[in-house]
């Protein structure tokens, strides 16, 4: 512990997955509120990127890790407690894509995303509790995807709605002692762990073509709600699963070019020689 000389005067906020788009984008938010930023990533070069995107005087502390370690979120959370004295805010942000279908997920894929999002998230918050401020927030970045039937989903699917139920959790056991625990669930955000499908014609119209608002989502329109979340006008929200998507996952819309174009007619094929599921 460190003595109360040594508290910084700034809400401490604790980001996981910073060294990414996301993360990025979030720490600047939260740095531009005045909040110190405390950085948790995989990748020494991303956490430089963060330190040099964050305003010159900016009080950041990173940290290389991988946040399926042991050790990991006990190390991340006295580093901000051995800089600054504190911690007021949880960004649980750390991720990992491209999944697949359930029947095409081996056990290693599904461990691999169960334990970044779900274990991750249930570790870092077991581990801030002890070193939050009276009133603090925890933010867990979700997606669109733990809340609706998806494409591809799979296991991404299962640990985000985990993420999901574990939110509302603390939301109520921990509500009481002033400690706000919310969900942020991004639509389709333009990242490095979206860029392998952007410009494909199935993920266009899967996303752009069912989305009201006629732009794509940026990490800057995330980072603007965990900020709103992590401030003192968040500060009577309190176990929400808050969509960032432009009307995706909440409406039926279809673009008129979806609505007028024309279903090509099916190519002809040989009839089976067999009724399916007869074998």
């Amino acid at each position: 512990m460190v003595s109360a000389d040594n508290m910084s005067e700034q809400a401490v906020a604790l980001v996981t997955g910073a060294s990414g788009d996301l993360g990025l984008a979030i720490a600047i938010k939260l740095a531009q509120q005045g909040v110190t930023i405390v950085g948790s990533g995989r990748s020494a070069e991303g956490l430089q990127r963060l330190r040099s995107a964050l305003a010159p005087g900016t009080m950041v502390e990173t940290i290389q890790q991988d946040v399926r370690e042991d050790s990991a979120p006990g190390d991340a959370v006295a580093l901000a407690i051995r800089h600054f004295g504190r911690l007021d805010y949880l960004v649980n942000n750390a991720g990992v894509g491209s999944p697949k279908p359930v029947h095409e997920t081996s056990d290693e894929e599904l461990d691999l995303f169960l334990d970044v999002h779900l274990r991750a998230t249930f570790r870092y918050s077991r581990a801030a509790l002890a070193a939050f401020t009276s009133e603090a927030a925890i933010v867990n970045i979700a997606s669109t995807f733990a809340v609706i039937g998806g494409m591809r989903g799979g296991a991404y699917s299962a640990a985000k709605a985990g993420v999901v139920g574990l939110t509302l959790h603390m939301a109520a056991q921990y509500g009481p002692k002033g400690l706000r625990s919310n969900v942020v669930a991004p639509g389709v955000i333009r990242t490095q762990m979206t860029e392998y499908a952007w410009d494909s014609e199935r993920f266009k119209r899967m996303n752009f073509e069912m989305t009201p608002l006629p732009r794509a989502g940026t990490p800057q329109d995330v980072a603007a709600l965990v900020g709103l979340l992590c401030s003192p006008a968040g500060s009577f929200i309190n176990g929400q699963v808050i969509a960032v998507d432009g009307g995706w996952s909440s409406t039926k819309y279809l673009s008129d070019a979806a609505l007028e174009a024309k279903r090509s007619e099916p190519a002809a094929v040989d009839p089976p020689c067999s009724p399916p599921g007869s074998r």
